[in-house]
Protein backbone atom coordinates (compact mmCIF):
# COMPACT_ATOMS: atom_id res chain seq x y z
CA UNK A 1 0.00 0.00 0.00
CA UNK A 2 0.92 3.54 -0.98
CA UNK A 3 0.62 6.19 2.00
CA UNK A 4 0.68 10.10 1.85
CA UNK A 5 0.21 11.51 5.03
CA UNK A 6 -0.26 15.41 5.46
CA UNK A 7 1.18 16.16 8.65
CA UNK A 8 2.61 12.96 10.28
CA UNK A 9 5.78 13.86 12.72
CA UNK A 10 3.98 15.17 15.56
CA UNK A 11 1.32 12.09 17.50
CA UNK A 12 -1.45 10.89 15.78
CA UNK A 13 -0.05 11.33 12.18
CA UNK A 14 3.49 10.42 13.37
CA UNK A 15 1.44 6.92 14.75
CA UNK A 16 -0.28 6.60 11.73
CA UNK A 17 3.31 7.17 9.45
CA UNK A 18 5.31 4.57 11.97
CA UNK A 19 2.54 2.02 11.91
CA UNK A 20 2.34 1.87 7.67
CA UNK A 21 5.83 1.65 7.84
CA UNK A 22 5.86 -1.31 10.75
CA UNK A 23 3.27 -3.08 7.88
CA UNK A 24 5.62 -2.55 4.93
CA UNK A 25 3.59 0.25 3.46
CA UNK A 26 5.85 2.84 1.23
CA UNK A 27 4.68 6.38 3.16
CA UNK A 28 4.64 9.58 1.73
CA UNK A 29 4.95 12.46 4.36
CA UNK A 30 3.97 15.96 3.61
CA UNK A 31 4.52 18.49 6.32
CA UNK A 32 6.34 21.76 7.15
CA UNK A 33 9.74 20.41 8.24
CA UNK A 34 9.16 21.69 11.58
CA UNK A 35 10.04 18.65 13.04
CA UNK A 36 11.99 14.98 11.38
CA UNK A 37 9.38 12.37 9.76
CA UNK A 38 10.11 8.63 11.00
CA UNK A 39 12.67 6.80 9.41
CA UNK A 40 11.93 5.10 6.28
CA UNK A 41 9.39 7.66 4.88
CA UNK A 42 9.34 10.05 1.78
CA UNK A 43 9.31 13.52 2.85
CA UNK A 44 7.63 16.69 0.87
CA UNK A 45 7.66 20.04 2.48
CA UNK A 46 5.39 22.65 2.74
CA UNK A 47 3.32 24.97 4.59
CA UNK A 48 -0.68 24.32 4.16
CA UNK A 49 -1.42 28.30 4.96
CA UNK A 50 0.80 29.58 2.79
CA UNK A 51 0.07 31.14 -0.73
CA UNK A 52 1.23 28.21 -3.09
CA UNK A 53 2.13 26.34 0.00
CA UNK A 54 0.86 22.55 -2.05
CA UNK A 55 3.46 23.77 -4.79
CA UNK A 56 5.72 20.47 -3.81
CA UNK A 57 2.79 18.09 -3.55
CA UNK A 58 1.35 19.88 -6.81
CA UNK A 59 4.44 18.99 -8.42
CA UNK A 60 5.07 15.38 -7.14
CA UNK A 61 4.32 12.41 -10.00
CA UNK A 62 3.26 10.03 -6.72
CA UNK A 63 -0.15 8.48 -6.78
CA UNK A 64 -1.39 6.97 -3.54
CA UNK A 65 -3.35 4.41 -2.35
CA UNK A 66 -4.74 6.60 0.55
CA UNK A 67 -4.40 9.53 2.27
CA UNK A 68 -4.57 10.21 6.12
CA UNK A 69 -5.13 14.09 7.04
CA UNK A 70 -5.40 15.22 10.55
CA UNK A 71 -5.84 18.87 10.06
CA UNK A 72 -7.80 20.45 12.64
CA UNK A 73 -7.48 24.43 11.82
CA UNK A 74 -9.15 26.23 8.65
CA UNK A 75 -11.22 23.61 6.71
CA UNK A 76 -9.98 25.02 3.66
CA UNK A 77 -6.46 23.71 4.34
CA UNK A 78 -8.33 20.31 3.94
CA UNK A 79 -10.16 21.53 0.75
CA UNK A 80 -7.43 22.36 -1.26
CA UNK A 81 -5.27 19.27 -0.30
CA UNK A 82 -8.16 16.97 -1.08
CA UNK A 83 -9.40 18.70 -4.39
CA UNK A 84 -5.47 18.42 -5.48
CA UNK A 85 -5.31 14.98 -4.45
CA UNK A 86 -8.93 13.17 -5.37
CA UNK A 87 -7.29 11.99 -8.92
CA UNK A 88 -4.43 10.78 -7.60
CA UNK A 89 -5.17 8.75 -4.50
CA UNK A 90 -7.52 6.01 -3.52
CA UNK A 91 -8.90 7.04 -0.22
CA UNK A 92 -9.12 9.95 2.00
CA UNK A 93 -9.20 8.82 5.39
CA UNK A 94 -9.68 12.44 7.55
CA UNK A 95 -8.82 12.44 11.66
CA UNK A 96 -11.93 13.91 12.89
CA UNK A 97 -13.60 14.34 16.27
CA UNK A 98 -16.58 13.52 18.73
CA UNK A 99 -16.66 17.55 18.99
CA UNK A 100 -18.36 17.64 15.65
CA UNK A 101 -21.50 16.67 17.42
CA UNK A 102 -24.04 19.19 18.68
CA UNK A 103 -24.30 19.89 21.89
CA UNK A 104 -25.17 17.95 24.65
CA UNK A 105 -24.94 14.73 22.61
CA UNK A 106 -26.31 12.27 24.87
CA UNK A 107 -25.14 9.26 26.52
CA UNK A 108 -25.02 6.12 24.34
CA UNK A 109 -24.37 8.78 20.92
CA UNK A 110 -23.90 7.40 17.64
CA UNK A 111 -22.72 8.50 14.46
CA UNK A 112 -25.96 9.26 13.83
CA UNK A 113 -26.16 11.76 16.27
CA UNK A 114 -26.66 15.06 15.30
CA UNK A 115 -23.75 17.57 14.35
CA UNK A 116 -22.95 21.31 14.83
CA UNK A 117 -24.46 24.23 12.82
CA UNK A 118 -22.24 26.41 10.59
CA UNK A 119 -19.78 24.33 9.20
CA UNK A 120 -18.49 24.69 5.55
CA UNK A 121 -15.19 23.54 3.90
CA UNK A 122 -14.64 26.91 2.66
CA UNK A 123 -13.47 28.55 5.78
CA UNK A 124 -11.37 30.34 7.64
CA UNK A 125 -10.22 28.60 11.17
CA UNK A 126 -13.23 29.40 13.47
CA UNK A 127 -14.05 27.19 15.72
CA UNK A 128 -13.08 23.74 16.88
CA UNK A 129 -16.16 21.63 16.29
CA UNK A 130 -17.11 23.63 12.54
CA UNK A 131 -13.67 23.67 11.63
CA UNK A 132 -13.34 19.62 12.08
CA UNK A 133 -16.47 19.47 10.48
CA UNK A 134 -15.68 21.15 7.57
CA UNK A 135 -12.97 19.46 7.31
CA UNK A 136 -15.13 16.85 6.83
CA UNK A 137 -17.27 17.67 4.59
CA UNK A 138 -14.39 18.90 2.36
CA UNK A 139 -12.66 15.64 2.31
CA UNK A 140 -16.49 14.12 1.51
CA UNK A 141 -17.21 17.19 -1.26
CA UNK A 142 -13.69 15.82 -2.79
CA UNK A 143 -13.67 12.11 -2.80
CA UNK A 144 -17.33 11.61 -2.76
CA UNK A 145 -18.75 9.16 0.28
CA UNK A 146 -17.81 5.88 -1.04
CA UNK A 147 -13.95 7.33 -0.93
CA UNK A 148 -13.85 9.08 2.49
CA UNK A 149 -13.79 8.23 5.48
CA UNK A 150 -14.72 10.02 8.58
CA UNK A 151 -12.40 9.08 12.10
CA UNK A 152 -14.28 11.08 14.75
CA UNK A 153 -11.68 10.37 17.85
CA UNK A 154 -12.27 11.32 20.97
CA UNK A 155 -9.50 11.67 23.81
CA UNK A 156 -6.06 10.38 22.74
CA UNK A 157 -3.00 9.23 24.38
CA UNK A 158 -0.14 7.63 24.07
CA UNK A 159 3.71 7.98 23.55
CA UNK A 160 4.09 11.60 21.08
CA UNK A 161 1.46 13.27 22.85
CA UNK A 162 1.96 16.75 22.47
CA UNK A 163 -1.24 18.29 24.05
CA UNK A 164 -0.09 17.52 27.98
CA UNK A 165 -2.68 15.31 29.22
CA UNK A 166 -1.13 12.20 30.29
CA UNK A 167 2.27 13.81 30.55
CA UNK A 168 1.04 15.93 32.86
CA UNK A 169 -0.66 13.15 35.20
CA UNK A 170 3.17 11.19 34.80
CA UNK A 171 4.90 14.32 35.64
CA UNK A 172 2.76 14.80 38.90
CA UNK A 173 3.17 11.17 39.64
CA UNK A 174 7.09 11.28 39.77
CA UNK A 175 7.04 14.21 41.55
CA UNK A 176 5.64 12.36 44.38
CA UNK A 177 3.68 13.23 48.09
CA UNK A 178 -0.24 14.00 48.33
CA UNK A 179 -1.82 13.63 44.89
CA UNK A 180 -5.27 15.12 44.03
CA UNK A 181 -7.07 12.03 42.76
CA UNK A 182 -10.68 13.24 41.14
CA UNK A 183 -13.16 10.80 42.22
CA UNK A 184 -14.58 8.68 41.66
CA UNK A 185 -12.18 5.87 41.45
CA UNK A 186 -14.58 4.13 39.38
CA UNK A 187 -15.41 6.29 37.25
CA UNK A 188 -15.50 5.18 33.40
CA UNK A 189 -13.42 6.42 30.76
CA UNK A 190 -13.05 6.35 26.90
CA UNK A 191 -10.03 7.34 25.14
CA UNK A 192 -7.81 5.71 22.00
CA UNK A 193 -4.03 5.37 22.28
CA UNK A 194 -2.89 6.58 19.57
CA UNK A 195 -0.91 3.78 18.19
CA UNK A 196 -4.79 1.71 18.30
CA UNK A 197 -6.36 4.29 16.51
CA UNK A 198 -3.48 4.05 13.87
CA UNK A 199 -3.55 0.67 13.34
CA UNK A 200 -7.60 0.83 12.77
CA UNK A 201 -7.38 3.76 10.36
CA UNK A 202 -4.63 1.23 8.21
CA UNK A 203 -6.77 -1.54 8.55
CA UNK A 204 -10.19 0.65 7.23
CA UNK A 205 -7.60 1.90 4.47
CA UNK A 206 -7.53 -1.90 3.56
CA UNK A 207 -10.55 -3.09 3.83
CA UNK A 208 -12.02 0.42 1.93
CA UNK A 209 -14.16 1.41 4.56
CA UNK A 210 -16.32 4.79 4.29
CA UNK A 211 -18.15 7.08 6.25
CA UNK A 212 -17.86 8.23 9.83
CA UNK A 213 -16.96 6.03 13.08
CA UNK A 214 -16.67 7.32 16.65
CA UNK A 215 -13.23 5.96 17.76
CA UNK A 216 -12.48 5.73 21.19
CA UNK A 217 -12.10 2.24 23.33
CA UNK A 218 -15.49 0.59 24.50
CA UNK A 219 -17.32 1.97 27.43
CA UNK A 220 -15.80 0.32 30.42
CA UNK A 221 -12.28 -0.42 28.66
CA UNK A 222 -10.97 1.68 31.98
CA UNK A 223 -11.59 4.10 34.70
CA UNK A 224 -9.60 7.33 36.68
CA UNK A 225 -8.64 4.50 39.20
CA UNK A 226 -7.28 2.19 36.82
CA UNK A 227 -5.48 5.00 34.80
CA UNK A 228 -3.84 6.94 37.74
CA UNK A 229 -2.85 4.15 39.49
CA UNK A 230 -1.22 3.02 36.65
CA UNK A 231 0.69 6.59 36.72
CA UNK A 232 1.44 6.04 40.21
CA UNK A 233 3.08 2.41 39.69
CA UNK A 234 5.41 3.30 37.05
CA UNK A 235 6.48 6.36 38.32
CA UNK A 236 8.08 4.26 41.24
CA UNK A 237 5.47 4.39 43.39
CA UNK A 238 6.15 7.99 45.84
CA UNK A 239 2.66 9.57 44.79
CA UNK A 240 0.10 9.41 46.89
CA UNK A 241 -3.41 9.16 45.64
CA UNK A 242 -5.86 10.92 47.75
CA UNK A 243 -9.31 10.47 46.23
CA UNK A 244 -11.83 13.28 46.23
CA UNK A 245 -15.40 13.71 45.87
CA UNK A 246 -16.31 15.53 43.03
CA UNK A 247 -18.35 18.51 43.98
CA UNK A 248 -14.99 19.40 46.52
CA UNK A 249 -13.15 19.60 43.38
CA UNK A 250 -15.66 22.05 41.55
CA UNK A 251 -16.02 23.65 44.68
CA UNK A 252 -12.71 24.54 45.14
CA UNK A 253 -13.64 26.36 41.32
CA UNK A 254 -10.89 23.43 39.99
CA UNK A 255 -11.66 23.30 35.64
CA UNK A 256 -12.52 19.56 34.66
CA UNK A 257 -10.81 18.69 31.78
CA UNK A 258 -8.14 21.20 31.99
CA UNK A 259 -7.02 21.49 35.65
CA UNK A 260 -7.18 17.59 36.03
CA UNK A 261 -6.81 16.48 32.21
CA UNK A 262 -8.87 13.47 31.49
CA UNK A 263 -11.55 14.03 34.46
CA UNK A 264 -14.71 15.58 34.17
CA UNK A 265 -17.46 14.59 36.85
CA UNK A 266 -19.87 11.87 36.62
CA UNK A 267 -23.23 12.58 35.42
CA UNK A 268 -22.18 15.86 33.76
CA UNK A 269 -22.80 16.87 30.15
CA UNK A 270 -19.34 16.81 29.48
CA UNK A 271 -18.54 13.28 30.67
CA UNK A 272 -21.82 12.05 28.63
CA UNK A 273 -19.72 13.77 25.50
CA UNK A 274 -16.68 12.72 26.24
CA UNK A 275 -16.92 8.90 27.67
CA UNK A 276 -20.39 7.40 26.60
CA UNK A 277 -20.11 7.03 23.09
CA UNK A 278 -21.26 4.28 21.51
CA UNK A 279 -18.00 2.65 19.00
CA UNK A 280 -19.73 -0.59 18.57
CA UNK A 281 -19.36 0.59 14.64
CA UNK A 282 -15.69 0.65 14.83
CA UNK A 283 -15.40 -2.58 17.26
CA UNK A 284 -17.15 -3.77 14.59
CA UNK A 285 -14.86 -2.95 12.10
CA UNK A 286 -11.62 -4.30 13.69
CA UNK A 287 -10.84 -1.84 16.62
CA UNK A 288 -8.42 -3.44 19.28
CA UNK A 289 -7.47 -1.40 22.29
CA UNK A 290 -4.13 -1.93 24.44
CA UNK A 291 -4.47 -2.26 28.36
CA UNK A 292 -4.08 0.97 29.72
CA UNK A 293 -1.12 0.01 31.75
CA UNK A 294 0.59 -0.41 28.67
CA UNK A 295 -0.33 3.07 27.66
CA UNK A 296 1.13 4.59 30.68
CA UNK A 297 4.36 2.46 30.78
CA UNK A 298 5.25 3.20 27.18
CA UNK A 299 4.40 7.26 27.20
CA UNK A 300 6.29 7.08 30.63
CA UNK A 301 9.16 5.58 28.95
CA UNK A 302 8.97 8.08 25.34
CA UNK A 303 8.75 10.75 28.22
CA UNK A 304 12.19 9.69 30.38
CA UNK A 305 13.77 9.68 26.42
CA UNK A 306 13.26 12.55 25.39
CA UNK A 307 13.85 14.27 28.61
CA UNK A 308 11.01 14.03 31.39
CA UNK A 309 9.31 17.57 28.90
CA UNK A 310 6.84 16.82 26.57
CA UNK A 311 5.89 19.15 23.31
CA UNK A 312 3.04 20.90 24.00
CA UNK A 313 1.00 22.05 20.58
CA UNK A 314 1.16 26.21 20.74
CA UNK A 315 -2.54 25.90 19.53
CA UNK A 316 -3.59 23.91 22.67
CA UNK A 317 -4.03 25.22 26.01
CA UNK A 318 -1.81 24.88 29.25
CA UNK A 319 -3.10 21.50 31.42
CA UNK A 320 -2.37 20.79 34.80
CA UNK A 321 -3.12 21.95 38.44
CA UNK A 322 -1.17 24.55 40.24
CA UNK A 323 0.44 22.94 43.09
CA UNK A 324 -0.48 25.50 45.26
CA UNK A 325 -4.02 24.63 44.49
CA UNK A 326 -3.51 21.15 44.93
CA UNK A 327 -2.29 21.80 49.05
CA UNK A 328 -4.68 23.87 49.25
CA UNK A 329 -7.38 21.98 48.54
CA UNK A 330 -6.02 18.19 50.05
CA UNK A 331 -5.24 20.70 53.12
CA UNK A 332 -8.82 21.51 53.80
CA UNK A 333 -9.84 18.37 54.23
CA UNK A 334 -10.13 16.94 50.47
CA UNK A 335 -8.91 13.34 50.31
CA UNK A 336 -9.51 10.31 52.18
Amino acid sequence: MRLLTLGGTEFAGRAVVEAALGRGWEVTVFHRGLHEAPKGARTLLGDRTAVDGLAALDEDPGEWDVVVDTWSAAPRAVRDSARLLRGRAGRYVYVSSCSVYAWAPPAGYTERARVVEGASPDADRTEYAQDKLGGELAAVDAFGADRSLLVRAGLLLGPYENVGRLPWWLTRMARGGPVLAPGPRDLPLQYADVRDLAEWILGAAERELSGPYNLMSPQGHTTTGELLEACAAVTGGAAELRWTAPEVILDAGIEPWTQLPVWVPPGSDLHDALHSADVSRAVAAGLRCRPVAETVADTWAWLREIGGTAPQRPDRPFKGLDPEVEAKVLGAGGGV
